[in-house]
């Protein structure tokens, strides 16, 4: 199939659909993920099923745990049966998980329907990530990623207002019956999506692809040089090949103190900040900066990764990262703090999605999703570790701790992040055209 004007721009709004409809249902993902440390000081303060500090750090991590068996199980299966429908198996378990949430009577089946609803959560991230890099214009991949990326904080920020609308005048419960809304988006997504027209060339259902490229009137990917499609575990396998084992660890360990930060923060901030003398609606204001600088560090971010390299940038972001974190422990004038938070939100966010677009972009069609998957996964371990870690300090009256040691979370990304850099940096550009691309981030 030849390439035109006319079929580049039908490619373009075949990319458009792709990356909205994905967007939505990460703003999904978001919401849900965010949902919990929003009402989070409502449920402390009313002792909302009897739990304690450390029960709700623990409560935490279920989600965190959850999205971690997500994460680990979504990128194989999807490079097996294919982004689509993963996707729409992800919202509707976290969907219906949710409301299991809604209706417990107890700590035990709360936390069963976090655990759920993060399963759903983790498969999904990773698998959206890899359907919009397939459709990616040329050298905009990390980019692409990025404004996917807005939706999770435009999630974040929806749930600040869903709990300061709802949990004061109706109670806590209601919060996740809003999270249940995603259900209605289910029928939407399981028809109008396409499937990856790269997933489907690497697995060999060329005829297919071809059917569905013709329908879209879009380009086909080219087939030349593809390697048979790889076994359910030679993807893995791939990622640990040669010198890869070297990288892939590197990006494991920045992925590990990433999302332990990320999750860390997003759980306990309203909660910390309302232990600093702050009311619930200020609290929750915290909530909205934060994100409206991850929706912000995403756009940034991605433009500057595609220019200089996912990697660098990622490294130089940590670090900011860090030093915002551990600032929020001193006591600063109220606008000063709105500040340090927005700032904190623009560069912690997006140093963490950058990793993904680092291995999104270093990949094959053929284990996209089994390597952005399994970095996810293997940060996912931090992930349960974050929430679990503030609920102890806070338990024990060492709350003040809590940035300090999620800051330092921040610093050994920067440095994991940064070897990782300066290995690609040393790699020689040898090959096609898109290998030094892979070679550039």
């Amino acid at each position: 199939m030849s390439s035109s004007p006319a079929l580049s721009a039908r490619g373009s709004r075949l990319a458009a659909l792709v990356v909205g409809l994905c967007w939505l249902a990460v703003l999904f993902d978001g919401l849900d993920m965010f949902i919990y440390g929003s009402v989070l000081p409502h449920m402390l303060e009313q002792k909302a099923l009897g739990i304690t500090p450390g029960q709700a750090g623990d409560l935490g991590s279920y989600a965190t745990f959850g999205m971690l068996v997500g994460a680990l199980t979504a990128g194989t299966v999807a490079d097996r049966i294919g982004r689509k429908k993963l996707m729409v198996a992800c919202v509707t378990l976290f969907s219906l998980a949710s409301g299991l949430c809604a209706v417990s009577g107890s700590v035990g089946v709360f936390g069963l329907g976090r655990t759920l609803a993060g399963v759903g959560l983790g498969g999904l991230l990773p698998t959206a990530i890899s359907m919009v890099s397939d459709y990616a214009r040329g050298g905009r991949a990390a980019l692409t990623i990025g404004v996917l990326m807005t939706a999770h904080h435009a999630g974040g920020i929806l749930s600040a207002y869903v709990a300061k609308w709802l949990v004061e005048p109706v109670g806590w419960r209601a919060a996740f019956w809003v999270c249940v809304l995603p259900l209605l988006f289910v029928p939407v997504l399981a028809k109008v999506m396409p499937e990856s027209l790269s997933f489907l060339v690497a697995k060999g259902r060329t005829e297919e692809a071809r059917a569905m490229a013709e329908r879209y009137e879009a380009e086909l990917p080219a087939t030349a040089g593809r390697q048979a499609p790889a076994g359910r575990w030679n993807a893995l396998v791939d990622l640990f090949r040669g010198g890869e084992w070297q990288q892939t660890l590197l990006y494991w360990l920045a992925s590990f103190g990433g999302l332990l930060l990320v999750y860390g923060v997003a759980t306990w901030l309203p909660t910390l900040m309302r232990g600093e003398g702050y009311n619930l609606g200020s609290a929750l204001t915290f909530v909205v900066l934060f994100n409206l600088g991850g929706i912000v560090g995403m756009l940034v971010a991605g433009r500057v990764s595609d220019r200089f390299g996912a990697p660098r940038i990622s490294a130089i972001w940590f670090a900011l990262t860090a030093a915002g974190v551990f600032l929020l422990s001193v006591h600063m004038p109220l606008g000063v703090t709105y500040l340090v938070v927005f700032l904190t939100g623009v560069f912690l966010n997006s140093a963490q999605t950058m990793i993904y677009a680092t291995v999104s972009i270093r990949s094959t069609p053929d284990n996209r999703a089994t390597a952005v998957g399994w970095t996810s996964g293997m940060g996912r371990f931090g992930a349960v570790f974050g929430p679990w870690l503030g609920g102890q300090l806070l338990a024990e009256g060492h709350g003040d701790w809590g940035f300090t040691a999620f800051a330092l979370a921040g610093v050994s990304s920067m440095i994991f992040i940064g070897l990782a850099a300066l290995r690609s940096f040393r790699q020689p550009r040898t090959g096609t055209a898109q290998q030094e691309l892979l070679a550039a981030h």
